[in-house]
């Protein structure tokens, strides 16, 4: 299979994609031959990953979305469709982390964690699910984290959002799986993005955004027949 071909015809929507993974995973599936449809709620952000992904030879579509609302993941998914194509992959990437003692954190911090990190996901796949069920085919991919594997101090908020949304993600598995609709997880360790702080570790030797993008290429290209459910992604040296 042609790398720059494998993807020649699809359509690839990717959340939170105006930078850093999400922006990579575009770029890697545009590559590829997908067109691309980006998101992000930051309008500035978006025009200028569009631009850049444009100037690759990358058909784009940028809808500027907030993926916490319903009504704005309506219309993403309508725009996509009417612009590109129906969904043939979908990358749930869209997230944020607030850290701290959980005893420090207010109602609002739960909310905005837990809205952008698991709602969103609930949101833009039951948008896009129809069509897919329609069609026998599609690909849905939550980036989650090793953060939904484990524990540490100041990240309850987090941590909490990506467990669930492993929960979440098996489960749409296991309703989707027999309309040939295959769900997968990614959950990388600490990517060197301006995400969240990583005091003390060399960025060097951290995962990098592209080490996600291959680990998505990897789950849309596998054969017909099966589905990978989880991939966990960890980088050679301990940064």
């Amino acid at each position: 299979m042609n790398p720059e071909s494998a993807l020649n015809g699809q359509v690839a929507l990717i959340t939170g994609s105006s930078r850093g993974i999400g922006l990579a995973i575009a770029r890697r599936l545009g590559q590829m031959g997908a067109r691309v449809s980006l998101c992000a709620r930051k309008k500035t952000d978006l025009d200028g990953a569009a631009a850049d992904l444009r100037a690759a030879g990358i058909e784009v579509l940028a809808v500027s979305t907030d993926v916490t609302r319903p009504d704005e993941v309506s219309r993403l998914v309508s725009e996509t469709q009417r612009s590109l194509g129906a969904v043939d992959i979908l990358v749930n990437n869209a997230g944020i982390g607030i850290f701290g003692p959980f005893y420090h954190q207010t109602e609002a911090d739960w909310n905005s964690v837990l809205d952008t990190n698991l709602k969103s996901v609930f949101l833009t796949s039951r948008a896009a699910a129809p069509e897919m069920i329609r069609r026998k085919s599609g690909h849905i991919i939550n980036i989650s984290s090793l953060a939904g594997k484990s524990t540490f101090a100041n990240g309850a908020i987090y941590c909490a959002s990506k467990w669930a949304l492993l929960g979440l993600t098996g489960c749409m598995a296991e309703d989707l799986r027999a309309h040939g609709v295959r769900v997968s997880a990614i959950c990388p360790g600490s990517v060197a993005t301006e995400f969240s702080p990583h005091a003390g570790k060399d960025p060097s030797r951290m995962l990098q955004p592209d080490d996600v993008a291959h680990a998505v290429a990897a789950l849309v290209t596998q054969s017909p027949g099966s589905f990978i459910s989880e991939v966990q992604i960890r980088p050679t040296q301990k940064p």
